[in-house]
């Protein structure tokens, strides 16, 4: 003998009440006898303080009319996506599929997005992305503080992200976002063996700074710009190096730095980019030339220290000239002079005058 069916059920619950397996009627609280002679029902009781309805018959239970002001339903599409929000509080973001919700007692909130936009911009992104179910449903990219993102999808150029965090929606299309540094930059251009004019083979190196004004020129035009603007860097000095001869480039490094210049920024342009500046940092040449060098250097100082010498002691003779000039024309000044001699002579500790002839012993007299 079959006996009658007994459940009870809480305050917050609700008994579901299947009959071979189609949902008939629904029980709230107490204590229920359910007759089943045939043995074709089932009751399921569910907790409504958790907000979802976990059945295997949620496709029934959403097209009935009797969980109508109990429960919400949600039926996202392959293109849709949704935020549940229960009593105020982002529980689980939502992708295709059927769900259902209690509403009783907790306050429920759907908000439905349309994945083909691809991305998601909210003020509150930080906070979405902490939840778990989100890191399932979003591929999260974060661009660094002084770089933006140039975003692609399916191949084709969308937007510029700036700095910070950006979201997007998984498996909807092919995003690929490339990084670029909007700070200024630096090429260190060394190590280049180039032939002067007269034949001289020198290494050159050489700084480039650089930033970026055009982030989608800037990866559209080349797969790398920073690499393509070194090539034509060094080909810019290649040409300018190769039309002086080694003395014209010594003495005038800036000048060719400057030519060289104005080439890799109308190039630079090309590529998105703007050339800060660019100098010659080192001339380096092999050794025999360095000696050779340092000989003719050595040369020229030695005959500039010749020459200035040779001034020096032509100013000293014509200063002479002109004291003995005058002397000759003024006694009293070349018998003070004579004063000034002997006085020099008499501060020797050492001083020894002979007399000789009568005539120098006359002339000393007549001199003091």
């Amino acid at each position: 003998m079959l006996l009658p069916i007994r459940k009870t059920v809480k305050y917050d619950e609700l008994g579901l009440v299947f009959k071979n397996g189609r949902f008939i009627k629904l029980v709230g609280e107490g204590k229920h006898w359910l007759f089943d002679f045939q043995n074709v029902l089932r009751v399921d009781v569910l907790n409504q303080r958790d907000p979802w309805i976990r059945s295997t018959e949620l496709d029934q239970l959403s097209k009935s009319e009797l969980l109508e002001d109990k429960a919400v339903f949600v039926d996202l599409k392959d293109n849709e996506r949704a935020f549940v929000w229960v009593d105020g509080r982002l529980d689980s973001v939502l992708g295709p599929g059927l769900y259902g919700l209690w509403n009783q007692l907790r306050k429920v909130e759907i908000e439905r997005f349309d994945a083909n936009d691809l991305k998601l911009v909210r003020k509150d992104l930080v906070s979405v992305l902490k939840n778990l179910s989100a890191l399932q449903l979003f591929e999260v990219v974060e661009v660094p503080e002084g770089k933006v993102g140039v975003l692609f999808v399916d191949g084709a150029y969308r937007e510029t992200l700036p700095a910070g965090k950006h979201a997007f929606w998984k498996n909807v299309a092919k995003v690929k976002i490339q990084l670029v540094e909007k700070r200024e930059q630096v090429l260190d251009v060394s190590g280049q063996d180039i032939m002067t004019r007269d034949k001289v083979t020198l290494r050159l190196n050489a700084v480039l700074a650089y930033r970026v004004v055009d982030e989608r020129k800037s990866v559209e035009a080349s797969q790398d710009a920073s690499q393509a603007l070194y090539r034509e860097t060094q080909l810019a000095l290649r040409s300018e190096v190769g039309v002086r001869d080694l003395d014209t480039l010594l003495s005038g490094k800036e000048d060719l730095a400057q030519n060289a210049k104005e080439y890799v920024a109308k190039v630079a342009n090309d590529f998105g980019l703007e050339v800060v500046s660019l100098g010659v940092r080192d001339v380096i040449l092999p050794g025999d030339m360095k000696n050779l060098m340092n000989q003719v250097i050595e040369a020229q100082k030695a005959s500039e220290a010749n020459v200035i010498k040779r001034r020096e002691e032509t100013a000293a003779m014509r200063s002479q000239l002109n004291t003995a000039k005058l002397m000759e024309s003024n006694p009293v000044l070349m018998r003070l002079r004579e004063l000034e001699v002997l006085e020099s002579v008499s501060k020797t500790a050492n001083l020894q005058v002979v007399l000789g002839e009568k005539g120098l012993a006359e002339s000393l007299t007549k001199l003091i």
